[in-house]
Parts: structure tokens; C-alpha cells; sequence
């Protein structure tokens, strides 16, 4: 089989294409033929600035294709079921970005009838981070009228986890506001579903959130804690929650205490690889349900225009994420 590896860190320049022997599942393992690879920002990151790799890298947390074989004790999936993948590289030296993964069992989801691959191999990351940003609060699963009556924030919904945030956010029955750099990005993040764009280079956020949720927001989604907290703390609600998911804009944040705990906020980090599996379990059952749905979707059409490099040019897709591509970038694998 093909793949893309690297065994020393740093730019792009060390991924390369090599031949590698088919592997084979072991007990509570699948192998997947991948089709589609997704690239997220946690791939180059890792990529280039982790201290020590587990010698040879297959890099690639997210990716769909179809099952190839099934370890011993594996019984919720099929020889040739359609599937995404997430986490794949989490803990293991082999992701998506090679023709043949073989993952546990746990990490390999049905894609339902209707979802492409393209759309498969987007959820993982984005979607999985989202569902967790918006049940952290205290609302356990997400589904139509989960989120009724409630507000979400959203900062930079142009992003992936911003737009899966908003696309979820909606289908659960919630109020969206989302705060985007300009027009080009406003016009993504409506096209995703949100209810209020506010442009934050232009406008006054904390007035809009004002004016549109009076009582305050109950959840915020935030990918720029070290510019934002200041922000965020003034516009949630009583009992609101702050779930932040990355260091966008700064390394180190300043809370305002007083207003924080005089509202009794809820300050949550995310970070996919330290959530408990059955918090995991739960967002990969009702991500799926939201494709069932069709209320997660990818496209230009609903927001998430899309960027197709082959196998050979993962190099160039990691630098197109480390660039700040909006949408989504994906590898031709299969």
C-alpha cells in the first residue's frame, strides 16, 4: 500500500510517500480502505513541533472509506461497510493518510447512505470538537430541540469547528450568533445556518450579542480565548458556559473574576484527546444523527468549500491548513 510518512519533526518538507506492506487487524480492530483523508490543524502541529514521534508517522486524524477486514471480536460492522474514521492517529504511529488503516473498533463509525466521503472524512475533528463545545453545559445529547430556547456564540464561524459548531447549534434548536473577519467570511457563516452575523473588525460584538440575546448568551464557542474571555465573560448569560477549544491569538488568557463568578460561568477547555470515551461515544452517535438528517453537510453551499489534493501532495494540504485555508482540506486517497 501507499502512504505518507515522516520519522523526525518539522516542516512539510519531511512528509514523503513510501510502500509499506498491507497490515492486518488484530483483535478489536478494523482495517479501512481510505478514501478520503482530512486535514486539521492538529496534523501539522504535531507534525512539526512535537519533542519525540513514535519512530515512522502516518499522520491523519480524520478520514472515511470502506471496512477492508475485521479483527477477532469486532460485531457492529461489516466487510465493505461505508465508514468515518476519528482520532485515528491518536496514540497509534499509523492515520489516514495511507491507502490502509487499521483502527480500533471504537473509532470506526458507520457513514450513512446518501453521505459522501468527502463529508465523512470532514467530521471527526471539527464535529466532534463542536458537539462537545455544546454539551459541556450541562445538555447531555444533542438533537432536535436539545437546544430550544437556548443562545449559542460562536466565535470565527468560518473556521471548521465554527461552521460544525453553527450546523449542529442549528439542527439542536438554538439561537446562533457568530462573529466572523469580514464579508467573505460573513457570507460562510450564514450559508452555514447562523441566525446573526457580526463582523468584529467593523462592529461593536458586545452591543450586537446585546441587542439580539438581552439576558446574555448561555453557550460560547471559542476559538481565541486570549482576545475574547474579556468578551465572552461580558455577553453570557447567568450560569452560561465558556468552552474553548484552542489558543488562536495568544498562549495565556485574562479572566475578569469578579463578573465570572458573579454570573456563575462555567470556563471549559476542550481537547479531543483527553475527553472521556463515553463523551466520545455520544458525539459520534449524534454526529451521525445530524448527517442522517442532513443537517451537516460540507460544500461552498452550506459554507465549507473544499480543497482536493492527491496522496502525493499531502505536503502542500498540511501547508494549505497551516495557512489559514478556509473550508476544508482533504486528501484523494482511494
Amino acid at each position: 500500500m501507499r502512504a505518507v510518512t515522516y520519522s523526525e519533526t518539522g516542516p512539510s518538507s519531511v512528509l514523503g510517500v513510501v510502500e509499506r506492506d498491507d497490515p492486518t487487524p488484530g483483535p478489536g480492530e478494523v482495517l479501512v480502505r481510505v478514501v478520503r483523508a482530512g486535514v486539521n490543524p492538529t496534523d501539522w502541529k504535531f507534525r512539526a513541533v512535537m519533542k519525540s514521534i513514535p519512530g515512522e508517522v502516518v499522520p491523519g486524524q480524520d478520514g472515511a472509506g470502506t471496512v477492508e477486514a475485521l479483527g477477532e471480536g469486532v460485531e457492529n460492522l461489516q466487510v465493505g461497510d461505508r465508514v468515518w474514521l476519528y482520532l485515528a492517529q491518536h496514540g497509534r504511529a499509523v492515520g489516514t493518510a495511507a491507502e490502509l488503516t487499521v483502527q480500533p473498533a471504537e473509532h470506526v463509525v458507520p457513514l450513512p447512505d446518501g453521505a459522501s466521503f468527502d463529508l465523512g472524512a470532514s467530521l471527526g475533528v471539527p464535529a466532534v470538537t463542536a458537539h462537545r463545545a455544546l454539551t459541556v453545559s450541562g445538555v447531555d445529547r444533542l438533537a432536535p430541540g436539545a437546544l430550544a430556547g437556548h443562545t449559542v456564540l460562536v466565535a470565527g464561524g468560518a473556521g471548521a469547528v465554527g461552521n460544525a459548531a453553527i450546523q449542529l447549534a442549528v439542527w439542536a434548536g438554538a439561537t446562533v450568533v457568530t462573529t466572523v473577519s469580514g464579508p467573505e467570511k460573513a457570507a460562510l457563516a450564514a450559508a452555514a445556518g447562523a441566525h446573526h452575523v457580526v463582523n468584529y473588525r467593523t462592529e461593536d460584538v458586545a452591543a450586537r450579542v446585546r441587542e439580539i440575546a438581552p439576558d446574555g448568551v448561555d453557550t460560547v464557542v471559542e476559538v481565541a480565548p486570549a482576545a475574547n474571555f474579556a468578551l465572552d465573560v461580558e455577553v453570557a448569560a447567568q450560569h452560561g458556559t465558556v468552552a474553548f477549544y484552542a489558543d488562536n491569538g495568544g498562549e495565556e488568557a485574562t479572566v475578569p473574576l469578579r463578573p465570572g463568578f458573579a454570573k456563575n460561568l462555567r470556563i471549559q477547555g476542550i481537547l479531543l484527546y483527553t475527553v472521556r470515551p463515553e463523551h466520545l461515544r455520544a458525539a459520534a452517535e449524534d454526529v451521525t444523527a445530524a448527517v442522517v438528517a442532513g443537517a451537516l453537510r460540507v460544500g461552498e453551499e452550506v459554507g465549507v468549500p473544499l480543497h482536493h489534493f492527491p496522496l502525493e501532495e499531502t505536503a502542500a494540504a498540511h501547508d494549505a491548513v497551516e495557512g489559514g485555508a478556509v473550508g476544508k482540506v482533504l486528501i484523494d486517497v482511494g
